[in-house]
């Protein structure tokens, strides 16, 4: 992915900015099953998904950064489920979002070491360390936000080197994209079960994870497994039904509740298997969701354009929680009670409004080169 953006068409957050559907190379002869035709909601359940999972990342963050920071005196437990709400997708978000990335980039990681080590390494690393300094610098003038922050030199050293920042999907990826190319020639089991191990080990709470380092071990098996398995991921998706889709919701909720009655979070290998079957039931959801035009359209449209919420929508909802904390904080008890229910979302839908904006606008000034590593075009088509 991420190449230099033009005002007529946003980024993606992928790591391979293409889609099945964007001028695809066709072969000559009949396309492969797995390979999902042009304008099919085979390639729109992907961009829709990820659409999904950007809205709960920034969901999550306003409900646990702002939203239960809030002073609220209304007298029932709502803010408290909306706490618990948020914790059932931890399962699914990101673990759903390196899915997805490993299948669009399974292209990318065949190119040459040269290719790959700029446009995808480079250019993720690039990115990092550029929206890092500036997420130093506004989120130090909101202190009470609270997230990981650098308040030192060695700190900044630290974020930018062994223990990632907020910002540590970015940092993920070029690492991801190096793994995945070093063991580009070993046979699959032998790269997916020690990166299926390693999830397990961090889930267990058995490796010291301070900071994001906890996501940065789980999820390598995922985007592992995205990449890998990108033919079986199509045909399911291209193949999905209702009664899988009641299945895998099924399997899902038994499988939350299940492991929240025996207090199994941390036994080994339980959090990383409750993933897997969330990610089984997002793929599955998001290729029921893509047949009704209405919604997944939206979505898609959203999915297209992670790269801007994520980069800057800390940064936003840091302004917004400085902004807005003591006065929601000091409201009366009965008009708290009128918005209490609502203002996650009203907040999740203004953050990432605003951060489009403020996307649009850098575009707008020809900085451009937040966004990209300046040389480098970005991807339109597969290959």
């Amino acid at each position: 992915m991420i190449r230099q953006l033009t005002e007529s068409r946003p980024v993606e957050l992928e790591p391979d900015a293409t889609r099945v559907r964007f001028r695809h190379r066709q072969p000559t002869g009949p396309a492969p099953a797995s390979a999902p035709a042009a304008g099919s909601h085979r390639a729109q359940w992907a961009d829709a998904a990820k659409g999904v999972c950007i809205i709960l990342v920034v969901l999550w963050h306003v409900v646990v950064k702002d939203y239960l920071q809030i002073d609220w005196h209304i007298g029932v437990p709502v803010p408290g489920l909306w706490g618990t709400l948020g914790e059932q997708f931890l399962p699914l978000r990101m673990p759903l979002f390196f899915t997805i990335s490993g299948v669009f980039a399974a292209n990318a990681a065949l190119r040459p070491w040269r290719v790959v080590a700029r446009s995808r390494i480079a250019g993720f690393l690039y990115l990092y360390a550029v929206w890092l300094l500036i997420h130093t610098v506004v989120l130090a003038a909101a202190p009470e936000l609270p997230t990981d922050r650098a308040t030192s030199a060695l700190g900044l050293l630290e974020q930018l080197t062994i223990t990632p920042s907020n910002l540590w999907y970015l940092y993920a990826l070029a690492l991801y994209f190096t793994i995945a190319k070093l063991a580009r020639r070993l046979p699959r089991a032998l790269v997916l079960v020690p990166a299926a191990a390693l999830s397990a080990v961090a889930a267990a709470g058995l490796l010291d994870t301070p900071g994001n380092r906890a996501g940065l071990y789980q999820n390598l098996v995922f985007f592992l497994a995205g990449l890998y398995l990108r033919p079986q991921i199509q045909r399911w998706a291209a193949t999905a039904s209702r009664r899988r889709l009641l299945l895998t919701s099924g399997g899902y909720v038994l499988a939350l509740a299940a492991m929240a009655v025996a207090g199994a979070q941390q036994w080994f290998g339980v959090w990383p298997a409750v993933s897997v079957v969330a990610v089984i039931f997002g793929i599955t959801a998001a290729a029921r969701l893509s047949l009704w035009s209405a919604l997944s359209r939206p979505l898609a449209r959203l999915g297209r354009i992670t790269l801007p919420i994520y980069v800057i929508h800390m940064p936003v909802l840091a302004l917004l929680h400085r902004l807005l904390l003591v006065p929601v904080s000091g409201l009366g008890g009965s008009v708290q009670g009128l918005i209490v229910l609502g203002y996650p979302i009203l907040l999740s839908g203004l953050v990432i409004g605003l951060s489009l904006a403020v996307h649009r606008g850098l575009l707008a000034v020809r900085a451009g080169w937040l966004f990209a590593l300046p040389g480098t075009r970005r991807v339109e088509a597969a290959g």
